[in-house]
């Protein structure tokens, strides 16, 4: 199994990258896109997925957790790849997996391209099937930080008119920096606009 890839990242696309390995270029749909650019280097988790009509896509992820959410979204019936991505292209898997715990239909129905239809789908198969890998240790439904304050800051950057893309951008960017650290949410809040400023340069 194709588990990880590392190597640099030669082209960014809409929702795609070009990531060369050893001398060969793959094509990478990924959550966060926007938050690769060329001539870096990237280590992506990996999703192989075979679709009957249009043959196989491979799907790269920041994290192990990422990619563990993703395909907890796609085991859901009638819910594709593409849902899954536009869903986590928006909201941090740990925010994902508390909106499901808490059955708040209504938050993930926000998210563009999905509406309360697609939300029901989701959360109702996945709700006890998450419970139960957090009850067990296998899933771990915050990683870095409490779900509560996590919120906040997505709150106070919508306010200022922030998308939700440059939103996830941001939480996940707070996430890698200030893991198992403690600080005030002001000082999260400071360094997630001070991240954005400097992506908008």
């Amino acid at each position: 199994m194709l588990d990880f890839l590392k190597g640099t990242v030669t082209e960014v696309k809409e929702k795609s990258l070009t990531l060369v390995v050893g001398g060969i270029g793959f094509s990478l749909h990924v959550p966060m896109v926007k938050a690769f650019t060329t001539d870096t280097q990237a280590h992506l988790y990996t999703y192989l997925h075979w679709n009957q009509e249009n043959g196989p896509s491979l799907f790269g992820f920041a994290t192990p957790h990422e990619r563990t959410v993703f395909l907890l979204i796609i085991d859901c019936p009638k819910i594709g790849p593409s849902i899954a991505l536009n869903v986590l292209s928006q909201i941090p898997p740990g925010q994902f997996l508390e909106i499901v715990t808490s059955s708040n239909q209504a938050a993930l129905s926000k998210i563009n391209g999905i509406g309360e239809k697609k939300a029901a789908q989701i959360i109702v198969p996945l709700k006890h099937k998450v419970q139960k890998l957090i009850n067990s240790g296998s899933l771990i439904i915050e990683q870095q930080q409490n779900f509560v304050q996590w919120h906040q800051i997505s709150e106070v950057l919508l306010s200022l008119n922030y998308t939700r893309q440059e939103i996830a951008r941001a939480t996940q960017y707070l996430g890698e920096k200030y893991t198992g650290q403690n600080y005030q949410l002001d000082q999260l809040i400071r360094a997630a606009l001070t991240f954005l400023s400097q992506k908008q340069a």
